[in-house]
């Protein structure tokens, strides 16, 4: 589970270089140490402001956006599927009565993209 604060900026599916550094470590680093990979599941997740369709849209872009930066460093398209799951799968709730900023940090973890990888180790 990659975090949006070092992934992407708020409202934004654009990786930053924090996310590409964690990618690579936390990603690439362990495709290595399957002698294949029958397939990596990524899932963008957002936080629950703004509608579900907006949501759903930027979820996908997230993920969408690590399946661009994974192709790059060689892991195969055909393995790769992913989807967005918008405002469905919260992991933190936050007071509404909270300030707009307030808000958005405290809900930060919501934000995040989930990469699942399968695949028999060496």
């Amino acid at each position: 589970t990659l975090a949006a604060d070092s992934t992407f900026a708020f409202n934004k599916a654009v990786l930053t270089k924090s996310a590409r550094t964690n990618l690579d470590s936390a990603v690439i680093g362990k495709l290595g140490t399957c002698a294949e990979v029958k397939s990596v599941i990524i899932t963008g997740h957002t936080d629950r402001l703004g509608s579900q369709s907006y949501n759903q849209k930027l979820s996908e872009k997230r993920a969408s956006a690590v399946q661009s930066y994974l192709t790059g460093k060689g892991v195969k398209a055909d393995v790769i599927d992913t989807m967005g799951a918008g405002k469905t799968q919260p992991i933190k709730s936050c007071d509404d009565k909270l300030g707009r900023k307030a808000l958005i940090e405290c809900l930060a973890p919501s934000r995040r993209v989930t990469v699942d990888v399968k695949g028999p180790a060496r």
